[in-house]
């Protein structure tokens, strides 16, 4: 996993570069593609695919959602990036039968001071939340922090969507709020690797399902931002492997 996170950080990375006024979302998606293919060709043996890609029907290769869709968003010709907005890139790759999972939500160009901000909170609250990811402590852990810097700040904290094990399948047990109490919750063993992922709203919490059944917005039409990665659970503390 630790190999896998590596490749997946370079892809994302690069994916990141390529978020430009005037680009749409599909060609963002087909860059992806193509990254995974250079790879899956250099090391063979590895098998590495997009964990998302017809994952339970999606039909994109890595998730885009633009502003006010929180995750989930499927890339299409017809969706153009345009400067002030901020995009949420989510993408996990299969490598050697296992599964890594990250996000980032880019600024393109000029954002307004709310996205800046709303940006910069929802990053740091991904970071308090890894600091929380060491053995004995549990999930509520994580979810506290997490949820405490965001509302401090006057941002929202999604509830519908949460963090979750990742292995050998893309979600596993245990589940990771990003809201919670300290102490409560699954109990962080070593060995255990997690995918902790703060969503967080500029306006209120509260999401609905877009019509294509699979993009999740802010029901305010509010900014939302989106940060991840997959960390595991060892004894010198938490060790980021995307």
């Amino acid at each position: 996993m630790t190999e896998g996170g590596k490749i997946l950080k370079d892809i994302l990375q690069r994916m990141t570069q390529a978020v430009r006024p005037g680009i749409t979302t599909e060609e963002i998606d087909k860059l992806a593609r193509e990254l995974v293919l250079s790879w899956a060709k250099k090391i063979p043996e590895a098998k590495i695919n997009s964990s998302f890609c017809g994952y339970q029907g999606f039909p994109g290769f890595v998730c885009i959602s633009v502003n006010d869709e929180i995750v989930h968003g499927i890339p299409s010709s017809e969706k153009i990036i345009a400067e002030g907005d901020i995009v949420g890139l989510d993408f996990g790759i299969i490598y050697k039968g296992f599964h890594t999972d990250s996000a980032v939500t880019v600024p393109v160009g000029k954002i307004s001071k709310e996205a800046e901000k709303l940006l910069q909170v929802t990053k740091e609250s991904l970071e308090e939340g890894i600091q929380e990811a060491i053995i004995g402590n549990t999930v509520g852990d994580i979810g506290y922090v997490v949820q405490k810097h965001a509302e401090k700040n006057g941002f929202g904290v999604v509830k519908e969507l949460v963090g979750h094990g990742v292995g050998r399948k893309l979600h596993e047990e245990p589940y990771v709020p990003n809201y919670g109490r300290r102490g409560e919750g699954e109990i962080l063993k070593e060995g255990m690797v997690i995918a902790i992922e703060p969503m967080i709203t500029a306006g209120r919490p509260a999401v609905e399902i877009a019509s294509d059944k699979w993009t999740y917005k802010t029901k305010d039409r509010s900014l939302a931002a989106h940060f991840e990665h997959t960390v595991a659970i060892i004894k010198e503390g938490p060790k980021v492997l995307t």
